[in-house]
């Protein structure tokens, strides 16, 4: 069987188990794009770069017609938490 099959196995069993209440889940609080820009005193347009996307995709998320992926949802929670210092890392010139 190829390795892509063996992991399509691998994560069904996973979910298998969750759906039983058998091994480790972790499960965090769904996140919402526009209260965190809010919070960090950011416009749409100052956001989006900030996380690595278009200005109409992140307005597609704020919209609901986009849902937020794991890595997105990990970085508005550094960005809820963390604003300064994730605008320093990510929009500092790297002359």
């Amino acid at each position: 069987m190829s390795t892509l099959g063996n992991d399509l196995i691998q994560s069904l069993n996973e979910a298998l188990a969750h759906a039983k209440g058998e091994g480790p889940a972790i499960v965090h609080a769904p996140v919402t794009p526009r209260e965190v820009r809010k919070q960090a005193k950011l416009t749409q347009a100052q956001m989006a770069p900030l996380m690595g996307m278009s200005l109409s995709g992140y307005r597609k998320w704020e919209q609901g017609t986009r849902r937020v992926s794991g890595p997105a949802a990990t970085l508005l929670r550094v960005v809820e938490r963390e604003p300064e210092a994730v605008k320093r890392a990510l929009l500092t010139d790297r002359a």
